[in-house]
């Protein structure tokens, strides 16, 4: 979802070449405070000058990899210049209230995306930090699995555990136990991955917290919760139909088993618990009482912080006194293995380049919103087009650019479609990133974690039944769910 991607600067230089065409010259005659007119920005030097910035930004990104240098800089900076350059053009025309107030609204919807994500990452680390995971992993390799067998689990662990826990952890816990089993067997560890990356985006397609993509529209408000999950059995039908594919290509071999044993820490399931407790918050609050979900992420993340400071003091706390025989005081002695434990840890984990990296990205795809770019992409896609093919095609250009600033642009256009449309969308943006190893953060992560021998290309041989599963999950979608 978030690296280099070769090829996905290529809409935007469309769009300049598409912007230099068109588009009327800047409004004459100003703005007062009163009118608050909105200027159309799109052929003037300010809107095509801020598009050139748009794109300078994103091919940096796209060569992160190359200059070492974190994704956020480029588009952070990026967005400040392009704000700076609307700023100016409203200036002139003795107008500064639109841009305010602009401003202030995109930041809002960054404020609580920021905030919800935090406190989700900060349960994530803090269940990594207590062996949730690693145990899970330990018992799948010490299991003896077939080959086969470990394929449909991982898959299946990936499509489920997605859901609630972001693609990009599902994904590098699945990869560690098939890079482990399938140790020398470079096509079962190609296939398995390529499996998991499927399943992951598939299985975030479907709820709210499975990904970025669905959580934005969650905030909108143009998808209720409960609404998601008539996404479910299309989600499911774009992992099956490449799964069952691949697996045809597996032996049922069953290799060694491999002997790890990790103990989950103190308080680790019941952090789970509350993790669980906590969506359920979230989802009653916003549902019955209408307040943001980022309310009830933040105060489930307030329970966490108090069930850290428990673990903490417990461990802390002295043996009984010495009249106790000494095996007695032996087991009620602490280990003092959580005397350090503290949240805040769990907190400084988080993906903060990430995090600022969405700052950059809804600050700048706003930013061109408000100069008419977004309106001018609309109006080609959703009105010439359909939404359907649009929407189809929103998840092919997922496979190509992030689909974060996609899905963004697409929420700030905000074309009049119906609620089969917005899942249309929703799917679509979810799952196309599988089109492409470097179309997701999964696909990315496991060609770094399973270097050599899952690339590029060998997910580019199974693009074709990929695409199979796209468009069989489409055509399931508009047949259960279209209007």
């Amino acid at each position: 979802m978030l690296t280099a991607k070769a090829a996905r600067v290529l809409p935007w230089f469309m769009l300049l070449l598409v912007a230099l065409g068109s588009g009327p010259a800047l409004a004459s005659g100003g703005a007062s405070h009163e009118t608050q007119t909105v200027l159309d920005l799109t052929g003037h030097w300010v809107g095509i000058t801020a598009l050139i910035v748009f794109a300078i930004a994103y091919a940096v990104v796209i060569m992160e990899e190359f200059l070492h240098l974190r994704k956020s800089k480029p588009v952070m900076l990026a967005a400040g210049i392009i704000w700076l350059l609307i700023a100016y053009a409203y200036s002139t025309q003795g107008d500064t209230a639109v841009v305010e107030r602009a401003v202030r609204h995109h930041i809002l919807e960054y404020a609580e995306l920021m905030l919800f994500l935090l406190a989700a990452m900060t349960y994530i680390n803090t269940m990594s930090e207590r062996n949730v995971f690693k145990r899970l992993r330990a018992w799948l390799i010490s299991s003896g699995f077939s080959l086969r067998a470990v394929f449909w689990i991982t898959g299946i662990l990936a499509f489920f555990i997605s859901p609630v826990a972001d693609n990009l952890t599902t994904a590098l816990i699945m990869a560690a136990v098939v890079i482990a089993v399938g140790a020398g067997n470079t096509t079962f560890i190609t296939v398995a991955c390529i499996n998991i990356v499927v399943a992951a985006n598939a299985g975030g397609a479907f709820s709210p917290f499975g990904d970025i993509t669905t959580l934005m529209v969650w905030q909108k408000g143009v998808v209720e919760f409960q609404q998601f999950f008539a996404l479910f059995v299309p989600s499911a039908v774009n992992w099956l139909v490449p799964a069952i594919i691949m697996a045809l290509t597996i032996p049922k071999t069953r290799p060694e088993a491999m002997q790890e044993e990790i103990e989950v820490k103190p308080g680790g399931y019941v952090i789970v618990a509350l993790f669980f407790l906590t969506i359920t918050m979230t989802v009653t609050m916003h549902n019955f009482l209408h307040l943001p979900p980022v309310i009830g992420m933040m105060t489930g993340l307030s329970i966490l912080k108090f069930y850290g400071y428990w673990l903490k003091r417990r461990s802390m706390r002295p043996p009984r006194d010495e009249l106790h025989g000494p095996e007695e005081k032996a087991l009620q002695a602490p280990t003092g293995k959580d005397a350090h434990f503290d949240i805040f840890k769990s907190m400084e984990h988080a993906e903060w380049d990430t995090l600022m990296f969405f700052y950059g990205v809804i600050l700048a795809v706003g930013g061109l919103g408000t100069i008419g770019y977004l309106a001018m992409i609309s109006n080609i896609m959703y009105v010439d087009l359909g939404p359907t093919w649009a929407n189809i095609l929103v998840g092919v250009i997922s496979a190509i650019v992030d689909n974060i600033p996609v899905m963004f642009a697409v929420l700030t256009m905000n074309p009049d479609m119906g609620l089969d449309q917005w899942l249309l969308v929703t799917l679509t943006a979810g799952v196309g990133g599988s089109l492409l190893s470097i179309g997701s953060a999964a696909g990315v992560a496991l060609m770094g974690q399973a270097r050599g021998i899952y690339t590029f290309f060998s997910h580019l041989k199974w693009s074709w039944a990929i695409a199979l599963g796209y468009g069989a999950s489409i055509w399931v979608h508009l047949l259960i769910n279209g209007a």
